[in-house]
């Protein structure tokens, strides 16, 4: 017995040890755990924004090829909105999926900023249903629609801990008709 009693200490610190030892790893697991599906989730939402705004794009170009077709763009390649009409509507019933998509995933602040780019993108789209020639109300539209932009990337920016990145803001040529003053084309 007195040999059992000398090797008790002994046994009782590997007894501890190993309690210690399995206590460091499943923590450990648990934290790569957390940060793997932190860092999937970020993945998925960086995709959602990606696609979110793609799709919002394509339907802002479409405006610019139907404002240059009714003389309030310069757009190279006008349209008008006969021609345009359907691919509006194509553009549109796209773009709902990755809205859903968004108000799932999304920040609340990137949602928010979000809707704000596509309310004025409604009201750009409302602007050219009605055949409005009118340059510098074009040009005003256009503004809120960058600065629109620019929002929904900042947000996006913040709520991945990405960096500050480009305007996207890039001179262009004025509108004819309009003051002379170049725009910028996004």
């Amino acid at each position: 017995m007195s040999a059992f009693i000398q090797q008790l200490p002994a046994l009782i610190g590997v007894v501890i040890g190993a309690l210690g030892s399995y206590w460091a790893v499943a923590r450990g697991e648990r934290v790569r755990f957390r940060r793997e599906r932190e860092a999937r989730w970020e993945e998925r939402r960086l995709a959602v924004y990606t696609d979110y705004a793609r799709a919002l794009k394509r339907s802002v170009t479409l405006t610019y090829r139907v404002a240059a077709g009714l003389g309030n763009d310069p757009h190279p390649h006008p349209l008008t909105p006969e021609e345009a009409a359907p691919l509006i509507a194509e553009a549109t019933v796209a773009r709902d999926p990755y809205g859903e998509a968004l108000l799932l995933l999304g920040d609340p602040e990137v949602v928010t900023k979000a809707r704000e780019w596509v309310a004025t993108l409604l009201e750009m789209e409302a602007f050219l249903r009605e055949r409005t020639e009118n340059p510098r109300t074009w040009q005003a539209l256009l503004e809120r629609q960058r600065s629109g932009r620019e929002g929904y990337y900042a947000a996006v920016r913040k709520d991945l801990a990405l960096p500050p990145g480009h305007s996207a803001r890039w001179p262009v040529l004025p509108v004819p008709g309009s003051t002379g003053e170049p725009g910028s084309r996004d």
